[in-house]
């Protein structure tokens, strides 16, 4: 495996370790809670970019589906993808992967930066209200009153803070650009 890629791996990996260790600081108000998951799913993309970034998502994923404690307030397991908070969830995946992509046209730019957050929280919130009304059985209007209004100005910091976060790791992590180095002739 080229060094890249190695470097990439332990990246992904970090980038899982880091969205568990968010999922432990969570603020309960009602049955989508406050978390700081998401800010390292937005962190991960603008970092690793598409492909490493699902990876590293996948990883925490798996492992919070396999039982590892790595989800909103220690909990894990296949479960909690059932829950309020399964599309949540589920929707980090495709987020990451829309971060990244997006960062990857127009790599260490911060306005490209913060506008790839707004669309992976976008990601995140449709899948998440759309699984929170189906399965409370609550009205669309309602999901978005409780899965998404109260989010919106401490997603919006976290969005802003993932950019300058990542504005800021790239040139000390060697990740000045998500594209391969061309090779010296």
């Amino acid at each position: 495996m080229p060094e890249n890629g190695l470097k990439k791996m332990v990246f992904a990996s970090l980038c899982a370790a880091l969205t568990a260790a968010g999922a432990f600081i969570a603020i309960p108000i009602g049955p989508v809670p406050i978390v700081l998951q998401n800010f390292f799913v937005l962190l991960t993309g603008l970092l690793l970019g598409s492909r490493w970034g699902a990876a590293g998502v996948g990883v925490y994923l798996a492992a919070g589906a396999l039982g590892l404690p790595v989800f909103a307030q220690g909990t894990g397991g296949i479960g909690r993808f059932l829950g309020p908070t399964g599309g949540y969830l589920v929707g980090y995946l495709p987020a990451v992967f829309v971060i990244g992509a997006i960062t990857e046209r127009r790599p260490g730019r911060m306005a490209v930066d913060i506008f790839a957050g707004i669309c992976g929280s976008l990601v995140i919130y449709a899948f998440g209200i759309a699984w929170l009304s189906w399965i409370t059985r609550m009205g669309l209007e309602k999901a978005l009153a409780v899965g998404f209004l109260p989010f919106i100005i401490g997603d919006a910091l976290k969005i802003v803070a993932a950019a300058a976060a990542a504005r800021l790791l790239r040139p000390i992590l060697g990740l000045y650009t998500l594209k391969a180095p061309i090779a010296p002739s």
